[in-house]
């Protein structure tokens, strides 16, 4: 099977290598060397991922992180270069493909779109494929708390209903896949995504707030 996952790890990779651990992320507060350590700690470190979500552990989980950070940068990079270790399901590569592929595309492009002068990747049809079935399976979780009806039309995919409105009308939201998944995961101020519906609805979904959280 085709591995766009891994082909998107080692294009992060280099691109961590190539700017060095203090160059800005689009990922609030962090440097490059935090967004590496979050994706190192994400494969390798279950159980500081579970502290995270215990208020009383937040604050030796944010210890932890700071000190995988300022480490060895270069380490940490060729550390999540290799990849999940055997004993994760991660190593798997049909759930590799599954679970990384949009959180290694969204974060390479944190890093590349916080740069000056970055321009949108020419991504082959078949990785944009993959990032809109990826979108249809969680939009209406990314879009649950827009009070307006989202309907998404991907370039070259087709178009899919994310959700009813509750307050407001319908906003369409037109781009190619990749950038689509951009705006879904909240990185709406780089997303080349357009627009169309009443402007009371789309400035109702712009104050919405997006993604997982």
């Amino acid at each position: 099977m085709t591995r766009h996952a891994q082909s998107e790890r080692l294009r992060l990779c280099d691109e961590l290598d190539r700017l060095g651990p203090d160059e800005p992320t689009l990922c609030e507060g962090w440097r490059t060397r935090d967004l590496a350590a979050h994706l190192v700690i994400r494969e390798r470190r279950p159980d500081l991922v579970v502290g995270g979500f215990i208020p009383f552990l937040a604050g030796r989980v944010g210890r932890q992180q700071s000190a995988i950070a300022h480490g060895d940068f270069a380490a940490l990079v060729d550390t999540f270069r290799r990849g999940a270790p055997g004993w994760s399901p991660m190593s798997r590569p049909k759930i590799d493909e599954l679970a990384n592929l949009v959180e290694f595309f969204v974060h390479h492009e944190d890093v590349r779109r916080a740069q000056p002068g970055w321009q949108p990747r020419e991504l082959p049809a078949a990785v944009q494929g993959k990032l809109w079935s990826s979108l249809r399976r969680s939009a209406r979780l990314m879009f649950r708390k827009s009070a307006t009806g989202i309907v998404l039309i991907g370039e070259g995919q087709g178009r899919y209903a994310a959700k009813l409105p509750d307050h407001h009308g319908t906003v369409v939201l037109r781009g190619t896949p990749a950038e689509l998944v951009l705006y879904a995961y909240g990185r709406r101020s780089v997303a080349r995504v357009e627009l169309v519906g009443d402007a009371d609805d789309i400035a109702a979904l712009q104050e919405a707030k997006l993604g997982l959280s």
